[in-house]
């Protein structure tokens, strides 16, 4: 069996991108793109945000009062999410026994 060898695009690059359309800024290149123009361009810019994010985050968890009400508030948040769901999940049911008594 011979191998085939991959054509390469001019710039050397393989041919082979798992996108067909490059991430843009504009709303076309996928769902998160927008969130490219956030982002600081240099490197330098960059490290100071992920230092200023990793002083942050160490900040909540060194704090034991703040970090309490943030879990409260997750699993506040968490519960309500589930009640939401298990009363929509309810709601399905109940159309569905109307839709099957009206066939019926």
């Amino acid at each position: 069996m011979a191998k085939k060898k991959r054509k390469k695009a001019k710039n050397g690059k393989r041919n082979d991108n798992w996108s067909a359309t490059p991430a843009r800024g504009d709303g076309q290149g996928g769902m998160l793109s927008g969130l490219t123009r956030l982002l600081p361009g240099q490197p330098s810019e960059q490290f100071l945000v992920g230092a200023l994010i990793g002083a942050a985050v160490t900040y909540v968890l060194a704090d034991e009062a703040l970090r309490g009400k943030l879990i409260r508030s997750g699993l506040k948040l968490y519960s309500e999410l589930a009640g939401g769901l298990a009363e929509m999940k309810e709601q399905a049911a109940d159309i569905q026994a109307e839709l099957a008594a009206g066939q019926g």
